[in-house]
């Protein structure tokens, strides 16, 4: 008998950032919180979460993906130190009008352990190079596609 992996998905949440597609796989050997932090990252970059758009607050995204708020509040506030996002007491929290770039090294550093993640999924699953390399090509087409439409306001 195999045990599956426990996945949850933040699909409907408060201050109208519905659907925004939060993804947290539990038995991932990242950790939750580093999780939260990457999707928030990768929905802001993909345009998903637009510049001044409320985030769900530590509360309720903690009981939609079912973990522990703090778990919530340490990815929070990861992103705050990286002025991905704002918080503005009283009011909310928001993603910045303008995040911070990353420096070179910081963004090949941060490539490289994405890409170090990918390549151990794909010889696990024993996926040859060219499928994979196709594979990370089609992402890259679907985030530049949803980027250039989210700019074109």
């Amino acid at each position: 008998m195999t045990r599956g992996r426990l996945v949850y998905y933040c699909t409907s949440t408060v201050n109208g950032t519905a659907n925004i597609g939060l993804r947290i796989d539990a038995g991932d050997a990242v950790p939750i919180w580093k999780q939260i932090e990457d999707g928030i990252r990768r929905l802001v970059a993909k345009g998903a979460l637009a510049p001044g758009t409320a985030v769900p607050s530590v509360r309720s995204l903690a009981s939609e993906l079912v973990v522990n708020p703090a778990t919530v509040a340490k990815a929070y506030q990861r992103l705050a130190d990286a002025g991905v996002l704002v918080v503005q007491r009283g009011e909310g929290t928001f993603v910045a009008d303008a995040p911070p770039p990353l420096t070179r090294g910081e963004r090949a550093g941060l490539v490289r352990e994405a890409a170090q993640r990918y390549a151990g999924v794909v010889v696990t699953l024993g996926v040859p190079a060219g499928d994979a390399i196709d594979e990370v090509r089609k992402v890259l087409a679907e985030y530049e596609r949803a980027s250039a439409g989210g700019n074109k306001r």
